[in-house]
């Protein structure tokens, strides 16, 4: 039975609740008369605490608070490619069309549309064995990208049925397998906690250079596919628009761009130059290879949080298809304040310059999740995830925890210098403080 209790305590994005026996950590639950989207980050006996993703300014001591017995998940579908979700993967243009320019919450929203009908045609066969990772069809979800329909990882059987080639919503059961007498149904959506990464067979070196299109980076600093990159800078260096770049020309297969805590105006440029840009290679929209995630400053600052795992677990789904695919965190400095704050409303002890004492281990999280593997399923496929993580520190002083914890865990660093980008040199990479290793 999901917990029930009920709030005694708000302090911005963390409420307190009592009587919530037989929750469990990390669980998502519905809090106050609003049903506002929570997660449980701290269990003492049967009081809980909890951190809002939504806005808490009308919530009262009180208020109902709800388990779900469900972690906080992203739907993995067709549908993904081209859209443009916060950081708890709510549809944006879905909730604008709903609620108008200023978002409110609005009951039954799902991230994807499950009336919408994709052309899926069968790979599997009667009988054959399969394992989790092993393509049960495909979809062209966009005309860059073929979306490989998988068997979900923790699953086996033996195929006994299969859908005919034909237009299906993602609900629709599109193959059923028979494992030990028991008959499982299987659909294009999954689900999968974001703060748990996704299985892979094994982890293979990097080879193959990201060619980005930038010549100083490809030049003098180079970055492996399944590498990870943080673009330190200070206030008007040119960290955004350097990913931006990444984003547009490099030769992924799919781009995943995190605005993790940045201005309004710099995600409604990608919005807005994205689609009429053509991708070099093939002459269509760039917005047909790109999922983006926007979570800009005067959003929750606990959903800021969670975006660079809605983000990170996007990316790992595409790279157990066997794509190549690259994450655009913007900034990773915004997402560690974040942190910083929420922490701060825990009474938690500070570490230095008020960060939590865990901000190494959850920067360490974050950057692991990266790297080529060998991606579950009979047949080989070999994916891979490029991170690049954009730093501001205050005053462009490198010295400050986010940048040298971020140095600890990435192998290329592009430090971007002030006197460059005054003399209006892009992009600013100062050629004797950077590295590529």
């Amino acid at each position: 039975m999901p917990a029930k209790g009920s709030i005694i305590r708000i302090a911005g994005p963390v409420v307190e609740a009592k009587d919530m026996a037989g929750a469990i950590m990390y669980e998502l639950v519905e809090v106050g008369n609003e049903n506002l989207i929570g997660e449980i980050i701290r269990l003492e006996g049967e009081h809980a605490t909890l951190q809002v993703y939504q806005n808490t300014t009308e919530l009262k001591v009180g208020e109902p608070v709800e388990g779900t017995g469900n972690l906080l998940s992203v739907e993995l579908a067709p549908g993904l490619v081209g859209n443009v979700f916060d950081g708890i993967q709510r549809p944006l243009e879905v909730l604008k069309a709903l609620t108008g320019m200023y978002i409110k919450q609005v009951r039954g929203v799902t991230p994807l549309a499950k009336d919408k009908k994709w052309h899926f045609k069968p790979k599997a066969e009667l009988g054959a064995k399969l394992v989790g990772g092993d393509v049960l069809g495909t979809v062209m979800e966009t005309d860059l990208v073929e979306h490989r329909v998988m068997v979900p990882p923790l699953m086996r059987g033996t195929v006994v049925s299969v859908a005919s080639e034909d237009d299906y919503t993602i609900s629709d059961t599109v193959a059923t397998l028979e494992a030990s007498g028991v008959k499982s149904d299987l659909t294009m959506l999954q689900k999968w906690p974001v703060r748990k990464s996704r299985p892979y067979i094994r982890r293979l070196p990097p080879s193959v250079p990201l060619i980005t299109g930038q010549r100083i980076i490809d030049t003098f600093f180079p970055i492996a596919k399944g590498g990870s990159a943080s673009i330190p800078g200070g206030f008007g260096t040119g960290k955004t628009v350097t990913q931006q770049q990444l984003a547009k020309w490099s030769d992924a297969k799919v781009i995943i761009y995190v605005g993790c805590g940045e201005r309004g105006n710099e995600m409604v440029d990608v919005l807005e130059s994205f689609p009429k840009l053509v991708d070099p290679t093939t002459g269509h929209p760039l917005m047909e290879r790109t999922i983006l995630v926007a979570n800009t400053s005067n959003m929750p600052v606990s959903a800021r949080e969670a975006s660079i795992y809605t983000g990170i677990t996007l990316a790992e789904y595409y790279r157990d298809m066997g794509y190549a695919v690259a994450l655009m965190a913007d900034s990773t400095s915004r997402w560690a304040e974040a942190l910083r704050e929420v922490s701060g409303r825990l009474e938690e002890m500070p570490a230095e310059e008020g960060f939590p004492s865990y901000l190494p281990s959850r920067l360490a999280e974050f950057y692991e999740r990266t790297g080529v593997v060998e991606a579950l399923g009979s047949d080989k496929r070999v994916g891979s995830i490029c991170a690049i993580g954009a730093v501001s520190p205050p005053g462009g002083d490198f010295s400050e925890p986010v940048t040298q914890h971020t140095k600890r865990f990435t192998r290329v660093f592009w430090a971007l210098d002030s006197e460059l980008a005054d003399a209006r040199h892009y992009p600013a990479i100062n050629w004797m403080n950077s590295y590529s290793g």
